[in-house]
C-alpha cells in the first residue's frame, strides 16, 4: 500500500494502518529529531511524541501522499519545543550557590570496560557537534540508509549536495577522532 493509501485507510478506521506508517518513517522521524536535540534518548522520545501527534491530527494532512514529510515538519517542532522548553530549565554556572560546585551538575562516566561502546560515544560526541545540515545528513544517511538521490529528496536539495555534506562530514569526523586519538 502507499503512504496515501495507508492514511485513507487510517481515516477510515483500521488502525493497524498508522502502525504501518509509523514503521515506514519512524527512523527518519528519530534522525530529524536526534540531528536537532543531539542526544539519543531524548530523539527517541520526541520521534515518538511525533508519531502520537501526526496519528491524533491526520484528519487535517491535505495531501497524503505527503505524509512523510508532514511527520518530518512535526518532528522539527517537537524538537524545537524540546530545545526552547530546556533553555528556560536550564541553570547558568553563574546560578551555582557558594555551597555547590560546576562538577555536581556533571555526570560522570564511570567507566566502561568495553572500547567499542567508549568509541562510539566519542563518535556520537563528534557527530552531534557538526554543524547542523551536515549532521541532519549523517544522520539520516546511516539511520535510515537512505540513498543521496532519496536524502537530496527528502531535504529538498540535489543528490550532489548530500554527497558534498556527507564527504564534509566524513572528514570533519576523521580529523576530529584523530585528534582525540593523538591525545
Amino acid at each position: 500500500m502507499t503512504d496515501a493509501e495507508l492514511v485513507g485507510a487510517t481515516l477510515a478506521g483500521a488502525r493497524d494502518a498508522f502502525a504501518e506508517i509509523a514503521r515506514r518513517w519512524a527512523a527518519r522521524v528519530t534522525a530529524v529529531c536526534h540531528s536537532r536535540v543531539r542526544r539519543a534518548d531524548v530523539a527517541d522520545d520526541l520521534a515518538q511524541e511525533t508519531l502520537l501527534r501526526g496519528y491524533r491530527a491526520l484528519h487535517t494532512l491535505s495531501d497524503p501522499a505527503k505524509v512523510g514529510t508532514w511527520l518530518m515538519g512535526i518532528a522539527l517542532r517537537a524538537s524545537l519545543d524540546w530545545l526552547k522548553a530546556r533553555e528556560r530549565s536550564t541553570l547558568p554556572f553563574s546560578g551555582l550557590g557558594a555551597d555547590q560546585s560546576a562538577d555536581s551538575f556533571v555526570s560522570r562516566d564511570q567507566g566502561d570496560p568495553a572500547a567499542d561502546a567508549d568509541e562510539q560515544r566519542r563518535l556520537m560526541a563528534e557527530v552531534e557537534g557538526l554543524p547542523e545540515q551536515l549532521r541532519q545528513a549523517v544522520m539520516l544517511y546511516y539511520y535510515d540508509d537512505l540513498s543521496y538521490r532519496e536524502l537530496g529528496e527528502l531535504l529538498g536539495v540535489s543528490a550532489a549536495t548530500i554527497n558534498a555534506r556527507l564527504t564534509k562530514a566524513r572528514n570533519l569526523l576523521r580529523q576530529r577522532l584523530g585528534a582525540c586519538r593523538a591525545v
